[in-house]
C-alpha cells in the first residue's frame, strides 16, 4: 500500500509540472489601482491610469512604471545581480543609476526574510486560477497576493517582494506613503520581447550612483 502511494504521489507532482507552463520571454501589463482617504486624494489622482509593464526574456526582467508623473525603468539582470534603474520625469530630468548585486539587495532590504502564508481562498484573473497568499515583512506588515501556478517564465524574477512566492503574482497589493495601491493583471502576452529593451542609454540621462542617491534621501 505504501509503494502505491508513493506511486501515485510522484505522478501527481509530475502531472502538476507537466500542467505549468515554462516560457523563455513575456510579459505582464498590470493596471494601478489606489485606494485612499479623503486626505490623500489629490495624491491619488498623481497615479490615475498609471500602468505597470514587467517585461521577461532569459535571465533579464524589464520593469516599467508609467503615470502623469513620468515614467520609472528597471532593467535586472540575474545573471549577475546587477541593475539599472532609469527615472524619467520631464526631458530635463532624466536620471540613470547603475546598481551592483550588492546594491540592488540593499535597495531591497526591507523584503528580507519576506514570509508567505498560502491561503486556500482563489479568484480567476484573465482566464488563470489565483490563490490567494498573504505575504509578512519583518516590520510586521503584510499584503496580499493573487498569483497563478499555470505558467511560470524561465527567470522566475518577479521581484524582490515575491522571493519565494510559488507562482507568478497577478494581482498584489503595497504601499506608497499612506496609499493602498493595487496591481491588477490587465493582459499576459507570451510574445517575443526584443532585447534592444535591455539596453541601457549612452547618453541622455544623468549619471548618479547608488550612494549618491541614497545621501539625497537622507538613508545615511
Amino acid at each position: 500500500m505504501r509503494q502505491i502511494l508513493t506511486v501515485l504521489a510522484l505522478s501527481l507532482s509530475i502531472t502538476a509540472v507537466q500542467a505549468q507552463k515554462i516560457y523563455n520571454e513575456g510579459s505582464v501589463i498590470y493596471n494601478v489601482v489606489v485606494s485612499t482617504g479623503s486626505t490623500e486624494a489629490k495624491a491619488a489622482d498623481l497615479l490615475d491610469g498609471a500602468t505597470q509593464k514587467v517585461f521577461y526574456k532569459g535571465q533579464q526582467t524589464r520593469t516599467e512604471l508609467k503615470s502623469i508623473l513620468g515614467t520609472g525603468i528597471t532593467l535586472h539582470d540575474l545573471r549577475n545581480g546587477s541593475a539599472v534603474v532609469m527615472n524619467e520625469y520631464g526631458d530635463d530630468n532624466k536620471v540613470l543609476i547603475r546598481m551592483s548585486k550588492t546594491e540592488y539587495e540593499d535597495a531591497n532590504r526591507k523584503y528580507n526574510g519576506i514570509k508567505f502564508e498560502l491561503k486556500t481562498d482563489t479568484k480567476t484573473i484573465l482566464g488563470y486560477k489565483c490563490n490567494l497568499a498573504i505575504a509578512t515583512l519583518n516590520d510586521g506588515s503584510t499584503f496580499k497576493v493573487y498569483y497563478t501556478t499555470e505558467f511560470a517564465f524561465q527567470s522566475k524574477d518577479y521581484g524582490p517582494q515575491f522571493t519565494g512566492l510559488p507562482g507568478v503574482p497577478l494581482e498584489y497589493e503595497a504601499e506608497l506613503g499612506k496609499m493602498k495601491v493595487t496591481y491588477i493583471a490587465g493582459k499576459v502576452s507570451f510574445d517575443a520581447v526584443t532585447a534592444a529593451l535591455f539596453d541601457i542609454p549612452k547618453s541622455g540621462y544623468r549619471e548618479m550612483t547608488y550612494e549618491e542617491v541614497k545621501k539625497l534621501q537622507g538613508k545615511n
